[in-house]
């Protein structure tokens, strides 16, 4: 061989040249001719650069040959014994082998030849060739062999990636698209008919207002692009898309644009107008409807009243005092009403939480028919509603106003199957005279209010100076209390802790009711805040103490069950120094058990003085009273006192078991204080129960103590003394 003869070496030094190529293998050939003396020439030819070679005699052996082996080379005669070389390249392309054919004829006619080359030969050396045309034809068509595998390669990685590309492309959670310089949709991906219910066809070729909500129109010229299209830019912005769909109007993206090259291909669509290289917009939009929704939900719960919808006290001040600035530049009048329903705490105890909150609704609304153009109306808390009035012509005109809005709740409301008859107090505070600060105003109309309700309620009283004197309401209403201790016009009420798994009564949390002379049956919080801020907190609680366990007696005279009693605690009196001797001793003279006290504080104590607190409630537990946090979640909620209190029990505040109203939604503060207690190891008691659907969903979550309405109502002792009998015979 000549040493400048092309070698396998050389063959495979040039694949590896190759940017991307396969992994180098050595090349099979098979060598067909009738004529020994040929064959064992291309061997000794062949032999020496590495080819793994193989040979046939005829026909009958290449087909044999070719049927179980793969080949990348045939060097074949045309004339064998038994058939022609067209034969057996007919054979390989009915086989599809994947092969390369070198024909070697001694036959010097052009028509041998064409045939060849119609079948596919790669080439046609005519007997007898020189040998370094032959080694030249070998490794040519091996090469092309090696670059057409290299093609193969890339074509398949290019598909796999566009497959991969156009996956990740449909399958994003964000909707893809893109506009040429006109603002024509060009490309959308799968996303668009899931999140907007629109397909491919309803866009491309339409312009990018087919999508937008009306409104928006405006702010999308700008943010995609209008007459900057020869300008590179890159924009994010808030829009409204469209939706194909009756039952939603729009839905809100935040789109990210940038701008893009498009340059002009020979089967381009784009307008013959367009530049020869127009830059388009590239668009992600990802959908924020839902985030956008709570986000205007949680603005509007920070300012407005939940149950009622009205502007809560935050934005009710807001109101006053812009409404005062204009007053004070245009010297107008101005008035401030508080208004209280009457006797609201007596509905709610005997009809239950639910029709008090309906109530609430229904007087919201004849409330808001009496009001003229500019008034506000607002809900404080509870019971309690309070208005603004600008641009007062004289005192009669609030007045008239006032005296409607009480004429207006007299008459009989329809609640579920119950009528029910309500009466208000309002009282007013007028600017100037009465204050010219919002707090000053706010604070005398309740002044006034409770003047009013000191005299009976149900009617109007304009503010003066001398309610804030002697006769105020808070000192009727604390020498009213104090005669109620004198007269024993306080009364315990139980409301029963069912145990789910059992169905019987565990234990009944101690309710405190007045028997007011004048103003009926009150609740404990129509006096307790008061009892707190007055002192008498102390006297009322000693009373309680003794109450308690004097019924708890009963209830043990009953049978060897034993069930808890639950008492609320203000912080005053826990923090005062005698207050747990005072327990020990009435524990000890009633002969009542420490294990079957339950002593509830609010979570705010644990702000107040906490170190003062721990101690207290420490004692508690080594004497063997049980410690629960009543209301968790409504005050500071301060999880780190969690692991620093002696607690055993946790309870569920009403506040959030109230808007359990479908068990297959999920109402996650109510699911995390579950959590909590089981994390910590705590009872759990669910507070304000009323339905079927609010005890099987924290039944489901892992509750299993409740009290509410669903169950048992506040009652008496001697209602429920035969419960608890009837409950020991079972």
């Amino acid at each position: 061989m000549n040493r400048n003869d092309p070698t396998l070496a050389d063959f495979q030094q040039s694949t590896r040249d190759q940017p991307l190529t396969t992994v180098a293998k050595t090349p099979r050939l098979l060598l067909v001719d009738d004529e020994p003396r040929i064959l064992n020439s291309l061997l000794d030819l062949l032999g020496n650069d590495g080819f793994a070679l193989s040979t046939a005699a005829d026909g009958t052996q290449a087909l044999a040959q070719l049927r179980s082996t793969p080949f990348d080379l045939v060097l074949l005669d045309l004339r064998l014994p038994d058939m022609s070389g067209h034969d057996i390249m007919a054979f390989i392309n009915a086989q599809q082998l994947d092969t390369n054919v070198i024909i070697t004829s001694g036959d010097s006619g052009i028509e041998a030849a064409i045939g060849a080359l119609k079948l596919g030969a790669y080439d046609y050396l005519r007997k007898p060739y020189p040998r370094e045309e032959l080694l030249k034809a070998v490794y040519n068509a091996l090469k092309q062999r090696e670059l057409l595998a290299q093609n193969k390669a890339i074509s398949s990685r290019l598909e796999s990636s566009e497959r991969i590309y156009r996956y990740l492309v449909n399958s994003s959670p964000d909707l893809i698209f893109t506009l040429d310089h006109e603002g024509i949709f060009t490309f959308v991906n799968d996303r668009l008919q899931s999140l907007l219910g629109f397909t491919r066809e309803d866009l491309l070729g339409r312009h990018y207002s087919a999508l937008i909500h009306a409104p928006d129109l405006e702010r999308a010229d700008y943010v995609f692009g209008g007459k900057q299209s020869n300008k590179r830019w890159a924009r994010q912005a808030e829009l409204r898309f469209k939706a194909n769909d009756t039952q939603t109007e729009y839905r809100t993206f935040s789109v990210e644009l940038k701008s893009i090259a498009l340059d002009r291909q020979a089967n381009d669509t784009t307008p013959a107008s367009a530049p020869a290289s127009a830059l388009g917009t590239y668009c992600v939009a990802r959908d924020i409807t839902a985030t956008k929704n709570a986000d205007e939900l949680i603005a509007y719960q920070a300012y407005h009243d939940v149950l009622t919808k009205l502007p809560n006290r935050l934005m009710f001040k807001d109101k006053l005092s812009l409404a005062l600035l204009h007053a004070k530049r245009e010297k107008t009048g101005l008035a401030v009403m508080f208004l209280d329903l009457d006797r609201f705490k007596t509905i709610n105890d005997s009809l239950g939480l639910q029709v008090g909150d309906e109530l609430l609704q229904q007087v919201t609304l004849r409330l808001q028919g009496c009001l003229r153009p500019g008034d506000t109306l607002s809900r404080f808390g509870s019971d309690e509603f309070n208005l603004v009035l600008p641009e007062l012509s004289d005192v009669s005109e609030a007045t008239r106003l006032a005296q409607a809005l009480v004429q207006s709740l007299r008459s009989l409301f329809l609640v579920g199957a119950h009528g029910i008859h309500v009466t208000s107090s309002i009282g007013v505070a007028l600017y100037p005279s009465d204050g010219e600060s919002a707090d000053e105003l706010i604070r005398n109309a309740d002044i006034a209010m409770h003047a009013v309700k000191s005299h009976g309620g149900n009617s109007v009283a304009l503010f003066e100076p001398a309610m804030v004197g002697v006769s105020s309401a808070k000192i009727i209403l604390e020498n009213d209390l104090r005669s109620a201790l004198e007269h024993g016009e306080l009364e315990m009420y139980y409301q029963p802790q069912v145990d789910v798994n059992t169905g019987k009564i565990s234990g009944a949390e101690a309710l405190m009711r007045w028997n007011h002379p004048q103003r009926g049956f009150l609740g404990a919080g129509e006096f307790m805040p008061f009892a707190e801020e007055s002192g008498l907190i102390i006297d009322i609680s000693d009373w309680m103490l003794e109450a308690v366990c004097s019924d708890l007696l009963q209830w043990n005279a009953l049978g060897s069950a034993r069930i808890g009693m639950s008492i609320n605690l203000s912080p005053h009196y826990l923090q005062r120094g005698d207050f747990f001797d005072k327990l020990k001793d009435t524990l000890e003279r009633y002969q009542i058990a420490p294990s079957q006290m339950e002593v509830e504080v609010t979570e705010n104590i644990c702000i107040r003085n906490p170190l003062a607190a721990i101690e207290q409630l420490n004692k508690l537990c080594q004497l063997g009273v049980k410690v629960a946090i009543d209301d968790f979640g409504t005050g500071y909620s301060s999880l780190s006192y969690l692991h620093l209190f002696p607690i055993h029990v946790l309870k569920i505040d009403r506040s959030f078991v109230v808007p359990i109203e479908d068990e297959s939604l999920q109402f996650p503060v109510v699911l995390a204080i579950i959590s909590i207690a089981k994390g910590l190891g705590l009872k759990l008691v669910a507070e304000g129960v009323e339905t079927e659907v609010q005890k099987r969903y924290l039944e489901q979550a892992g509750c299993q103590t409740f009290q509410g309405y669903y169950f048992h109502k506040p009652i008496r002792q001697a209602a429920l003394l035969p419960l608890l009998q009837s409950q020991q015979s079972q």
